[in-house]
């Protein structure tokens, strides 16, 4: 059942322990016939290689080819991976590589073919939770950040409520009349909101942001001298991730760091899009039905709940709440203790790693095999594990560890016991974390430790709304539980307003990405007639403008919210901007073009390109940035935003392809 589903592209919420992994293989098989080539997007490198290992003797026995991508692979080796019939791989890996393809100048340097059929696994976690988040590709910078020291140190003489105020869900912040005076009188700019000061007041937004709402150990930590981001659903250090730029160089200056600059963006891809590449999209994981709409509004995804083997039968408590976090904990140490003392296995689900080291020792979140490898014991007789949020997912749990003897003991203890030490925005996460317990109708149970000072309860207020007498006691209180759930689900419709305004700003570069890349992708194929210099230049041209491009939205995404202050839609303006620029592009690359062949004279000799600066850059890096919420929650269907729809088409009729040159 769950393999016919995944062939007919849905997406399927299958249990942990009911073979997810397994059911992939069928679909992948099937539409791997064509020739064409099937990619299984795994959560990480570890699981992409154990996969295509366990799974591998299957596709050969029926005649197909398996391999898994890698970080750190050659090039050579990641085309010969790509060219199997099946393919494991991350879907950042997956990204990166199309991004590098890209920017290639000779078709021999691509790795990737023209994507085909996807299997997504742990759907709920790379197509909504990472969806927004956009990969990149940069190259060589010489650019500083120097005034970012300036604009710190005005954030820091800015007070809460006297100069600036937040929104009500505590994400945006925004500076009031008083804080705009302040700022002026530090800046000595005049008028802060002139059209000509728009620089600063970016920066000072951005400044303010970084003073304001991100905090040390809890949203970043700062290591050997650097800003390490902190994954907002895992709790855990997010490698490789960033912060656009301008917010990653007011962290940097909150912090009095040495400013580093992430170099010259060449291009750019959101894991959204980047999976909308496929012609064919499917997915699997234990919890999708609770996030049906996003996935149909997004992914025209249905979802399709597949029946468990056996009954579940674990028992979930309802949550016990406690009036202060000394409670809260003092309570969960002794039911640890309690239950820990007849040798019933637990695996407690923190927030943070800086909570997981108060409780225990902490699985290495840089070590994807040995977290895969802790987590799986964690069903062993006496096992106490402490996890972050999410670590080791892909991982089954077996009672007694897989020793039948020491199952049949745990079985009669009552199972797994999963005890999370917060509630997450999410409904859908706290199920992951239920999820890892009651195993193939196995026994188990669940609770949830809840404290009215936790960071959900205080930004919704609930602390407010439930003035109970500070006390050790659990609250046995009905309307405070729904409660919870409900602002549970208000964040669920939050979110899913988010994402669909950031499409508002993503959708429309991303098609001008795609008109231009079509255009790139023809000419480094040498679909077109023209000599090898002229091939040469069109396409580092294409790549020039395009990183220019990049540049100016960047610019403007970061500053567009100001139009609010005008009583103009940002995002009728973003498009307005965007598309009057991407509009210019033909006819510099047509300009650049004739001059650059004019100077090669006609020669198709590799050292003139080079002479002339016409090759990759020295080095690139790859990585990723986390997006941040708009600041501007009106609707978004409006005027210009419709043209986002029909943008790329109208886009490629009048403007598209740049014309080839007949004369020089």
């Amino acid at each position: 059942m769950a393999a016919i589903a995944l062939h007919e592209r849905y997406l399927i919420e299958q249990h942990t322990g009911e073979g997810k992994t397994l059911s992939a293989v069928m679909p992948a098989y099937l539409n791997a016939l064509t020739g064409e080539g099937v990619h299984v997007l795994t959560f990480n490198d570890y699981l992409a290689n154990r996969d295509a290992e366990w799974m591998g003797p299957i596709y050969h026995f029926l005649g197909l080819t398996v391999s898994s991508v890698q970080a750190g692979m050659s090039l050579f080796e990641k085309r010969e991976a790509y060219a199997k019939d099946i393919t494991y791989v991350t879907a950042k890996e997956a990204g990166f590589d199309y991004l590098r393809d890209t920017i290639a100048l000779n078709e021999a340097d691509t790795v990737h073919r023209p994507f085909h059929y996807v299997v997504v696994d742990e759907a709920d976690s790379l197509l909504l939770d990472e969806a927004r988040v956009p990969l990149v590709i940069s190259g060589d910078s010489s650019a500083s950040k120097s005034d970012g020291v300036l604009f710190a140190e005005v954030a820091r003489q800015l007070q809460p409520g006297e100069h600036y105020d937040f929104d009500e869900f505590q994400r945006n912040v925004y500076l009031n009349d008083a804080g705009a005076a302040k700022a002026e009188l530090l800046l000595g700019c005049g008028n802060l909101y002139d059209s000509h000061n728009s620089h600063l007041l970016t920066s000072l937004n951005c400044a303010l942001h970084v003073e304001s709402l991100l905090k040390k150990d809890v949203d970043y930590i700062v290591r050997d001298g650097e800003i390490e981001l902190i994954e907002e659903h895992t709790g855990r250090v997010a490698e490789n991730r960033y912060l656009p730029d301008g917010l990653q160089a007011a962290l940097v200056a909150k912090e009095g760091l040495q400013w580093k600059a992430g170099g010259r963006i060449l291009g750019t891809i959101t894991i959204q899009h980047f999976i909308s590449l496929y012609s064919g999209i499917c997915g699997m994981t234990a919890t999708a039905h609770a996030s049906a709409m996003e996935f149909e509004d997004i992914y025209a995804l249905q979802v399709v709940q597949i029946p468990p083997n056996q009954p579940n039968i674990r028992i979930d408590h309802k949550h016990r709440i406690y009036t202060h976090k000394e409670a809260k904990y003092k309570a969960l140490v002794q039911e640890i203790s309690s239950v820990h003392r007849v040798g019933r296995p637990i695996l407690i689900g923190t927030s943070s790693v800086e909570e997981s080291d108060m409780l225990a020792e902490v699985l290495n979140a840089k070590n994807d095999a040995k977290e895969a490898e802790i987590i799986a014991k964690a069903g062993e007789i006496g096992a106490v594990t402490v996890s972050t949020n999410m670590a080791g997912r892909g991982v089954d749990i077996r009672l007694g560890g897989g020793n039948p003897a020491q199952a049949e003991v745990v079985a009669k203890l009552g199972g797994l016991y999963v005890i999370g030490t917060h509630v997450n925005e999410s409904m859908r996460i706290d199920n992951q974390l239920r999820g890892r317990s009651g195993r193939q109708g196995d026994p188990g149970a669940s609770v949830f430790y809840i404290s009215l000072e936790d960071e959900l309860m205080l930004r919704f207020g609930i602390h407010r709304l439930f003035r109970a007498p500070r006390q050790d006691e659990v609250l046995d209180d009905p309307a405070l539980r729904s409660k919870i759930e409900h602002i549970q689900r208000v964040i669920i419709g939050q979110n899913f307003d988010i994402q669909r305004e950031l499409n508002g700003y993503s959708d429309m570069a991303e098609g001008q990405r795609r008109i231009l890349y079509e255009e790139r992708l023809g000419i480094l194929k040498g679909e077109r007639s023209m000599s090898p210099s002229e091939q040469r230049v069109r396409l580092f041209y294409i790549d020039e403008f395009w990183a220019d491009h990049l540049a100016y939205v960047s610019y403007i995404r970061e500053s567009i919210h100001l139009e609010s202050i005008t009583s103009r839609n940002p995002i009728d303006e973003f498009h307005t901007q965007i598309t009057q620029a991407f509009e210019q592009i033909p006819a510099k690359i047509d300009h650049e073009s004739a001059n650059m062949l004019r100077k090669l004279g006609g020669s198709n000799d590799p050292a003139k390109w080079e002479e002339f600066g016409l090759k990759s850059p020295i080095s690139t890096r790859t990585y990723m940035i986390n997006d941040q919420y708009s600041q501007d929650k009106r609707s978004s269907w409006t005027g210009t935003t419709v043209f986002a729809f029909w943008g790329r088409e109208i886009l490629r009729l009048v403007l598209w392809p740049v014309h080839r040159l007949s004369k020089y």
